[in-house]
């Protein structure tokens, strides 16, 4: 099991390179499938936190407008507390299959809203509630990417202005994210100790990443991806059906 969730750690920290976004969304399911959300919830805080901070850096000169991202990041943050409550009343299998309903919305959306365009307006007029739901998906399932992914990639923006933007919202809701698990126990010392792991070996395969998303076509990442979290969330059903 730790061999998988390594080869996930690093496959992740190339997506998030190359693409700007995809950590939570691949190692969240491994996890749950080989451990339990709360673990793999609390395994992703450090590389949510500093990976996110890295790139907010690198791409600082191609940022929305400061008003879009506070209200969207102010609204996750409120939503991961939500999120968060979730996370610790309910049972192991709830939240199991909660993250596979995660899943299967987003890859619904991915396939039926290619051709979807948002105009910077209209995002605007949504993007409160959108980043309330990205934060309650992040607190309770530990991906909030059926929401604020798909809603910035709607917009239809260029790759630096998509990674930077992403990424304040990520450190921002995950600052939120670290007292509230610290508080329910969730995020112990230990867990904080593999997170710390989790964190250097995406940073290690981050650059690789990086040089592969500026020579290859971001739909191949996103077709592997799909591949993989379908056949995940089937074995994550399964499973808890089944146990």
């Amino acid at each position: 099991m730790l061999l998988i969730a390594l080869f996930t750690l690093l496959a992740a920290g190339i997506v998030k390179g190359a693409i700007g976004s995809g950590v939570p969304v691949l190692v969240v399911p491994v996890l749950t499938m080989l451990y339990d959300v709360k673990l793999a919830i609390a395994v992703l805080v450090a590389p949510n936190l500093f990976s996110n901070i890295v790139q907010i850096w690198q791409y600082r000169h191609h940022l929305l407008p400061a008003r879009f991202l506070i209200a969207f990041s102010l609204a996750g943050a409120i939503g991961i507390l939500v999120g968060t409550w979730g996370l610790v009343v309910l049972s192991p299998e709830l939240l199991s299959l909660g993250v596979a309903g995660a899943i299967i919305i987003y890859l619904f959306i991915k396939i039926t809203n290619r051709q979807l365009a948002l105009s910077y307006a209209t995002a605007s007029r949504i993007v409160i509630p959108v980043g309330l739901l990205g934060g309650i998906l992040q607190g309770a399932a530990g991906m909030s990417a059926p929401a604020s992914i798909t809603f910035l990639n709607a917009m239809r923006l260029e790759r630096p202005v998509f990674i930077a933007s992403i990424s304040v919202f990520f450190v921002a809701i995950t600052c939120v994210q670290i007292p509230a698990l610290l508080s329910t126990g969730i995020l112990t010392m230990q867990r904080s100790l593999f997170s710390i792991v989790a964190l250097l070996v995406i940073l290690l395969t981050m650059p690789l990443g990086s040089r592969l998303g500026k020579r290859l076509p971001h739909h191949w990442f996103d077709n592997l991806i799909m591949l993989l979290l379908a056949g995940i969330s089937l074995k994550i059903i399964a499973d808890t059906l089944l146990a």
